[in-house]
């Protein structure tokens, strides 16, 4: 029997199913770690919005504003108001919702803060 140099197609073929699985493995757990990362983004904003209205506005005003913006609390990054998906907070398809709660003549006795998180449940943060 002669003998030739080189891979037979069956060697070929289970090498590149290896590397598909492999890659395919790879793309999942690369999207795992992105989702991750946003959701991490996601609880970041939401603390600096907690933080922001409990250490600065309330501290100054003494109540909670019906809405928050940018121009309600100053003191916060404003690029912080956009989820990862580009929605600003008060968009239908944001997942940032900020809910005042015991308002009367604009000024709110409490709030719920809330993201959609992608990984795990929503991330609640209320006033004190």
């Amino acid at each position: 029997m002669k003998r030739t140099e080189g891979f037979t197609i069956i060697e070929a073929i289970a090498v590149a199913l290896f590397l598909g699985v492999a890659a395919t493995l790879l793309l999942m757990q690369k999207s795992n770690l992105e989702a991750g990362q946003r959701d991490v983004d996601r609880k970041t904003a939401i603390n600096a919005m907690y933080f922001n209205l409990e250490e600065v506005y309330f501290e100054d005003k003494g109540y909670y504003p019906v809405k928050i913006s940018s121009k309600v609390l100053r003191a916060m990054d404003p690029t912080l108001f956009t989820d990862p998906d580009g929605f600003k907070l008060g968009d239908a398809s944001s997942s940032y919702r900020y809910e005042p709660n015991g308002c009367e003549n604009n000024k709110c006795k409490g709030y719920t803060l809330r993201a959609d998180l992608e990984k795990e449940d929503d991330y609640v943060k209320t006033n004190r």
